[in-house]
């Protein structure tokens, strides 16, 4: 299961490949790092990874899934970002920029359901196209009135992170 981990300005895509017992191996952003990861009776994590021994205490923020990491000299604000906050960030609308006119998703994933086509007018609100990430689908509405300028995707095409999937006209009120 990949996540995507938020520290301070830099996202990374964290993916467990494998786990026997607490020995990991994960890929971060296409390089795979064999880890030994314990979960110590204090409530710090312990982690040994070439021969490097590093010790990280998570302090949970009141928000859900975001944190502060404590090392030895420094500290980190971090989130995770994983399929169930990309849902509930895209039941909103979030792949929506409102300085712009495109619909994108923000992480990779297969295309659904187009649900318009070029010309077509939406209303705010309305879902325009479906997309599946992380066996997961979400619903990507329009986010205000307009009219369908252009269609990047197709139904079944594979879609990049970030990738502009319709582009669209707004109708000024």
């Amino acid at each position: 299961m990949a996540v995507e981990i938020k520290v301070g300005e830099r996202v990374a895509w964290v993916n467990l490949l494998s786990q026997e017992k607490n020995i990991l191996e994960i890929d971060v952003d296409g390089k795979v790092y064999k880890v030994d990861l314990m979960h110590t009776a204090d409530g710090t994590f312990s982690i040994l990874e070439n021969g490097h021994s590093h010790n990280i205490e998570l302090v949970p923020h009141d928000e859900p899934k975001k944190y502060t990491a404590y090392t030895l000299y420094q500290s980190y604000d971090l989130e995770v970002i994983d399929a169930e906050a990309r849902y509930l960030m895209n039941r909103g609308g979030n792949g929506f920029d409102s300085n712009e006119n495109t619909i994108s998703s923000p992480m990779p994933g297969k295309v659904v359901n187009v649900m318009v086509k070029e010309g077509d007018n939406v209303k705010e609100g309305e879902t325009v196209i479906i997309i599946a990430a992380m066996k997961m689908e979400s619903e990507y509405k329009a986010p205000k009135d307009g009219i369908v300028k252009k269609i990047n995707v197709k139904n079944d095409d594979t879609i990049e992170g970030n990738q502009v999937l319709i582009e669209l006209e707004l109708i000024e009120k």
